[in-house]
């Protein structure tokens, strides 16, 4: 137990220790794998697992960073091990809550019964960035809208999973998931069948099968493209990465034209017909002549084939207000509305900045809260309260009291640690967890997700963009 000598799971949940220091029994073979190593050693196969990254080009852009954009992913060798028991839990509550957001998006496309009957007060939906009223009554294939879903989920000081937030969009971090499993694999290629950990090699498979599932044309093998802004984008290895995984070319706005109300990808023999978009653009840029006239990143007239129905789009327009950080307090709402259910995913206690007596807590209490603008992501537009100067609090008290729609408040939660190699030592860090769900001809969960992890000493953002990194996730067979 060279490794975990001196390790302090501290005042926090601990995902391999518990209370009294006593290894959790899930954990207890990696443990003993792990305490076998001497210190060379593991060095040794950490250091591979960084030169497999740096050969496959394992990377993100981080913009507005004087140290160069490009940079290698942070990967850290020891993995989060969930039991079986722990992830049906998660996998069942992940599956509800992505089938009542589908439902919600499908109502308020159309009859929106869900504001009809005041479950949700109607301004919060028309006054929210990313609905799209022009597109009521457009129908989408199989009636999905969100196809792929990374929801965050967090993990208390009682060790209760909490959702974080809903990344209904274009969620990212998929590619790192799966090559964070190659590159233990080629660091502790035993371990694996030993402690029976399930595989996530089926994700692009997965992914595939659901676009073609939401093929609107059915008489001929359906063409699917990935569509990405460029070489630019934070996630543009992702999106080259998945494309090649799933045998489907990899598209930019110039290279698809539409004639006719159908989407047509220019080749060097011509030009072949698109029934499917993976895009990874938002909508604001996906066509000029209906969204940012400045755009250059989409195609001319999408919007005309999409709302003939000629070519499918995973994620669905309009998808961007479930992403929003006011609708998602009205999740569990929305699960006991559509589904008549009780949430098995609880959120985390929310302020809406919008509400008067909500307000007036969250004014009162910012030094306490963790304030977040409703439409940013990746750890943007953020004021970590307990961290904030006076400076920092009071800007935001204006910005909150300028725009109150915008922002939403909670309790800081103290996120559950693990044990991660830091400074020469295997120290607690905190985690999140964020898992992949894709909604095609049925839900589909890859087993764990991407576990983030907060590399900086006692920081709770894990963010890639804000100095964290991510772990392997095992989750174990029964």
């Amino acid at each position: 137990m060279e490794l975990f000598a001196g390790y302090q799971p501290g005042p926090f949940f601990d995902e391999m220790f518990g209370t009294n220091g006593a290894v959790r029994s899930h954990c207890a073979p990696l443990l003993s794998r792990f305490g076998q190593l001497d210190r060379s050693d593991f060095l040794t196969r950490k250091a591979n697992s960084e030169l497999y990254f740096l050969r496959q080009g394992i990377t993100f852009n981080v913009y507005h960073d004087d140290r160069g954009m490009e940079r290698i992913f942070p990967f850290d060798p020891i993995p989060r091990v969930m039991a079986a028991d722990e992830w049906e839990t998660l996998e069942a509550g992940l599956a509800q809550r992505i089938v009542a957001l589908n439902l919600f998006l499908h109502d308020i496309y159309h009859d929106q019964r869900i504001l009809a009957d005041e479950v949700i007060p109607r301004h919060y939906i028309e006054r929210a960035r990313h609905y799209r009223p022009e597109f009521r009554g457009v129908d989408v294939p199989q009636d999905i809208f969100i196809h792929i879903c990374g929801s965050d989920l967090i993990r208390g000081a009682d060790g209760t999973y909490h959702v974080l937030e809903d990344n209904g969009r274009c969620p990212s971090g998929a590619s790192y998931l799966l090559e964070n499993r190659n590159a233990l694999k080629r660091a502790f290629p035993a371990l694996f069948e030993e402690m029976g950990v399930r595989s996530v090699d089926s994700y692009p498979r997965d992914l595939l099968a659901m676009l073609q599932h939401i093929s609107p044309r059915r008489d001929d093998a359906p063409v699917c493209v990935l569509l990405t802004p460029g070489c630019h984008n934070s996630a543009y290895f992702e999106h080259c990465y998945l494309a090649r995984q799933m045998g489907i070319d990899i598209v930019e706005g110039g290279d698809l034209v539409v004639v006719d109300k159908f989407v047509y990808m220019r080749t060097t023999r011509g030009l072949r017909r698109v029934d499917v978009i993976y895009r990874r653009i938002d909508d604001d840029f996906l066509d000029p002549v209906v969204f940012r006239k400045d755009s250059v990143l989409g195609v001319p007239g999408l919007m005309n084939a999409y709302r003939e129905g000629n070519v499918a789009l995973a994620n669905a327009v309009g998808t961007g207000v479930a992403d929003d950080k006011v609708i998602y307090y009205f999740v569990p709402r929305m699960i006991e509305y559509y589904l008549g259910q009780k949430p098995l995913l609880p959120n985390v206690p929310t302020y809406l900045a919008s509400e008067e007596r909500d307000l007036r807590f969250i004014l009162g209490h910012l030094p306490e809260l963790v304030v977040k603008a409703a439409n940013e992501s990746g750890g943007y537009g953020m004021l970590m309260g307990p961290s904030a100067t006076p400076a920092e609090i009071e800007a935001f008290r204006e910005r909150i009291i300028a725009d109150p729609r915008n922002y939403i408040a909670q309790p800081v939660v103290s996120l559950s640690r693990a044990p991660t190699w830091c400074d020469g030592a295997v120290e607690g860090r905190h985690v999140d967890l964020r898992p992949y769900i894709i909604y095609g001809s049925e839900v589909k969960i890859v087993p764990g997700g991407l576990t983030r992890v907060a590399l900086k000493k006692d920081s709770l953002v894990v963010n890639s963009s804000q100095g964290g990194g991510s772990k392997d996730t095992w989750v174990l067979r029964h």
